[in-house]
């Protein structure tokens, strides 16, 4: 398959194929941030784009190995050409499939990390894009979140961590997804531009098989005093660091 592409540079070391159709913005570095990956962790994120929540956790102390699902064939050779310019064979594995059919293609039950960054919009709802990846990553018009919630709930095992980022009107179908699904939700946070603002974005952690009990934590603030007009925690996010 060929096609045009770019890489942009992530840091020094660690680089990622980009398109028109196939990029990444805010929220998966805050995605990616959220979920608190761990060396031992085996991880998997679905609906995976081109890799760009997976190829952030290359950047500091990765998990062990990453699974990055994703259905649209020129995704997936967006990423593999980005796991050969980093040398990350074997350690990061590109998955052409649907997320709903990943039986006997992923061990069930055995993943200690589960990530998505969904469509934000019901099917038949807004403005449809006329490229179909766009339309793709923006509806669910090829799963719906209790599609992902269900499919989370297959990987994980006993006490794994599912993260997603959704918009604030979903937010009860979120949680619902994640009951229906035996993945309680755990932790909570909303992304706001600035101070006072409403939130644009939250994040929402649940763990398969835990006990009902959410925390709230404090807002994320997008804006700030510090470098570009950006909070220092969003600066601590985009290069990297643990805050």
């Amino acid at each position: 398959m060929e096609f045009e592409s770019t890489f942009e540079q992530l840091t020094p070391e660690l680089s990622i194929c980009v398109t028109p159709d196939h990029k990444f913005g805010t929220d998966a570095f805050l995605l990616a941030h959220f979920a608190g990956h761990r060396r031992k962790d085996l991880a998997c994120d679905l609906g995976s784009g081109c890799g760009i929540i997976p190829l952030l956790w290359f950047r500091k102390d990765p998990p062990r190995q990453v699974y990055a699902v994703e259905i649209q064939p020129k995704a997936i050779e967006q990423l593999k050409l980005t796991v050969e310019r980093n040398g990350l064979h074997g350690r990061l594995l590109p998955v052409l499939a649907d997320l709903k059919a990943l039986d006997g293609l992923l061990p069930a039950g055995q993943f200690d990390l589960v990530t998505c960054n969904p469509p934000y919009k019901v099917a038949k709802t807004g403005i449809l894009s006329e490229l179909d990846s766009e339309r793709i990553a923006r509806h669910e018009v090829l799963c719906t979140i209790r599609d992902v919630c269900a499919s989370a709930a297959r990987l994980l095992k006993f006490g794994g961590r599912l993260c997603v980022c959704q918009r604030p009107e979903r937010l009860p179908d979120v949680l619902e997804a994640m009951r229906q699904a035996g993945v309680e939700p755990k932790r909570l946070r909303f992304v706001q531009q600035r101070e006072g603002c409403a939130p644009w974005l939250f994040l929402v952690q649940g763990k398969r098989g835990a006990k009902p009990s959410l925390q709230v934590e404090k807002p994320l603030i997008i804006e700030g005093g510090g470098r570009d007009g950006f909070s220092e925690e969003l600066l601590e996010i985009y290069g990297g660091g643990k805050v």
